[in-house]
Parts: C-alpha cells; structure tokens; sequence
C-alpha cells in the first residue's frame, strides 16, 4: 500500500470510493470537482490517498484555519478494511499538520456512523458533549447520501 498526496486527476476514483462507503454525507456543491478542487488548492499538503495495485483504496481530507485542522470524507474501501490503511492515512494527515504548526485536529461524524465513530475513537479523538453544531448554508446544498 501506497500512500500520497491526492491530485485533482485523482477526483473521479476518490468520488467513487466515497459513494462506495455507505452513510458518507456527499452533497452537490461541496463534493462536485470544483468544490473538491478549491479545497485541495487550498490544503495541498493535506489530502491523501491509498492505494493498492494501482487502484485509491482510501482517502483523508484534511485541512486547517491556521490554528486548529479539520477532517473530513475519511474513506477506506468496504473490501480493503481491517488492514490499516486508515490508520496509515490519519498518521500522515497527522504528521502534515503537525509540521504546518498544528496542534489540535477536529471533524464531525454523523451520529449513526457507527463503524466511523468507533474508528475515530481508536485513533484517540473523543467526542465533544459539551458543544452544538451549527450549520448555514449560503447556497442551496442537496445532500446526496451513501
């Protein structure tokens, strides 16, 4: 397994892998090329893939304000699962903020992800209870479930 940075070449195997990997929050805006293509402009050094044989078998979308990061779209394939590639991808992603003087990283997980949600807490992040999330959307946003 092979991990690096992803390229905006690589969005249509990484859209593919994300629609794979049931319960992601995909939407219309957000998740299209461009919307995936000016995140990665702005976070080159924090947006992963795996791959094995040639073929993106995870992703990490990472990136930071400058003070804190944040994950996002965190996928392994369902057939690919159980091998580490996870772990491996969030080490990296780790690794890269920390070098850009991160040192606080923090992502939302839909609450009935379960398989993410006990992932995420064998990678050492805890969930918040004392905190609301709060959303506006300044645009129409169709969500388009996995």
């Amino acid at each position: 397994m092979k991990i690096r940075k992803m390229t905006i070449d690589d969005y249509e195997n990484v859209y593919a892998l994300w629609a794979s990997c049931k319960g992601m929050g995909l939407n219309n805006i957000d998740d299209t090329r461009e919307g995936i293509e000016k995140f990665l402009n702005r976070n080159p050094d924090t947006f992963f893939v795996a791959e094995e044989d040639d073929k993106i078998v995870g992703v990490i979308m990472a990136g930071n304000d400058g003070r804190r990061g944040f994950i996002y779209h965190t996928s392994v394939h369902p057939e690919y699962r159980r091998r580490g590639i996870g772990t491996a991808l969030v080490d990296e992603t780790m690794k890269a903020l920390k070098e850009l003087g991160i040192n606080k990283v923090a992502m939302v997980v839909f609450e009935r992800n379960t398989d993410g949600n006990a992932f995420w807490e064998k990678q050492g992040f805890s969930e918040r209870k004392d905190l609301v999330y709060r959303n506006k959307a300044l645009t129409e946003i169709i969500r388009m479930d996995t």
